[in-house]
């Protein structure tokens, strides 16, 4: 088993630019997968202070030193990918703080390989604290 740290989800230097941007703009944030509906499957930004995380999330780890969640049913799905925030040109999602900016924080993936995954499964991600 591999002896450094497996992260679940990280980010481009791109991506981290612009959560420092909008953390400079907004103080703390956290980042909520979104699981479809009105904004897809985007990652969304908001001020920390105006999201709850709930009993049903699951903090992946985190990204430019702010939290990143997603459901708990979400992540029996992904709980074998590494999500990468990257940041592309376009509209953010309707309420993520990233879209009055021009761009919009978008989730690549890969899968872990087997050496990850056993470290994953020896370091299950905590459940958010309500």
């Amino acid at each position: 088993m591999a002896d450094a740290p497996v992260l679940r989800v990280t980010a481009t230097p791109a991506a981290l630019a612009l959560i420092e941007r909008l953390a400079g703009e907004h103080g703390p944030l956290l980042f909520h997968q979104s699981g479809g509906c009105c904004d897809g499957s985007a990652p969304m930004c908001f001020p920390a202070s105006e999201f709850m995380v709930g009993q049903a999330d699951v903090q992946l780890g985190t990204i430019g030193g702010m939290p990143f969640y997603m459901t708990e049913a979400q992540f029996e799905y992904w709980q074998h990918t590494q999500l990468i925030i990257d940041v592309v040109p376009g509209n953010g999602g309707m309420f993520s703080l990233e879209r009055p900016t021009g761009l919009r924080f978008l989730t690549r993936s890969r899968l872990f390989d087997d050496t990850e995954n056993a470290w994953l499964e020896a370091h299950p991600a905590p459940r958010a604290e309500t």
